[in-house]
């Protein structure tokens, strides 16, 4: 259940509503194409508002993202990517549920700082060894990942390292990558809403409504994001996701 602090919309303090907006903000920024901005929301919002209530605040401001994220990018996604992942990440969320539902607070850190950092290791390899056409369009090796990303998105909502490890190596266009994990991730993200209200019951109707007032936070986030992509070039990026990440993982291992 969420915790006491948040459980009433009115009383929700002056400095937890501060890291909600700028935690909404970088949402925005991220699901706009700056990637890894949005990573840095998942240790924020755990440290303010505890684990698994995080996790059931974060997702609503996800999919509000994601949607204005999938109007703007959509005519640039790579289905091809998005049908090969999804099947094996519905089986990575349902051990994701169950794993949630077993473990205390305190290891969800722990476990997402470990899933991100495996997947930066993997990120640089990547870079300077590529894997192999073959590898890359195999429905294996997208099944390995799918699982890997459905588990950690259910888990602390940390899957866009792992897709960005994926579909980096297929070496898509910068506004392909970012429209085709748009998608990916609304989809994913509404699958997961009945889990996080009927089994973790981490999203409630007051919880709910602390998101939508978050909304004006996420808009101005898309929008600025939408504008810094635009002067990335797409060298830049590749690296910039890789920077991005590696401070991320190194602000979640060290607690």
């Amino acid at each position: 259940m969420l915790q006491k602090s948040i459980s009433f919309l009115g009383h929700l303090p002056p400095e937890q509503w501060f890291w909600l907006m700028f935690c909404a903000l970088l949402i925005g920024l991220a699901k706009a194409g700056v990637k890894g901005t949005g990573m840095f929301a998942v240790p924020i919002m755990a440290a303010v508002f505890g684990g698994k209530a995080s996790v059931g605040l974060v997702l609503p401001l996800l999919s509000m993202a994601d949607v204005f994220a999938v109007s703007y990018y959509n005519r640039h996604a790579e289905w091809k990517y998005i049908w090969r992942l999804l099947p094996a990440a519905v089986l990575g969320v349902g051990i994701g549920i169950w794993v949630g539902y077993k473990v205390e607070d305190e290891f969800f850190t722990g476990m997402i700082a470990v899933i991100i950092i495996s997947s930066l290791v993997l990120m640089v390899i990547q870079e300077f060894s590529a894997l192999s056409d073959k590898l890359v369009g195999s429905w294996g090796v997208a099944s390995v990942f799918g699982v890997l990303g459905g588990f950690s998105t259910m888990i602390g909502n940390a899957a866009g390292t792992i897709m960005a490890v994926y579909l980096l190596a297929t070496r898509i266009p910068k506004n392909s990558f970012i429209g085709t994990t748009a998608w990916f991730f609304l989809i994913i993200n509404l699958f997961k809403f009945p889990f996080h209200i009927f089994i973790w019951e981490t999203i409630t109707t007051e919880s709910f409504l602390i998101d939508l007032a978050a909304l004006p936070a996420i808009i101005t986030g898309v929008f600025l994001g939408i504008q810094i992509v635009k002067y990335i070039p797409e060298k830049a990026f590749r690296y910039f996701v890789i920077i991005m990440t590696f401070i991320i993982s190194l602000r979640l291992l060290l607690g």
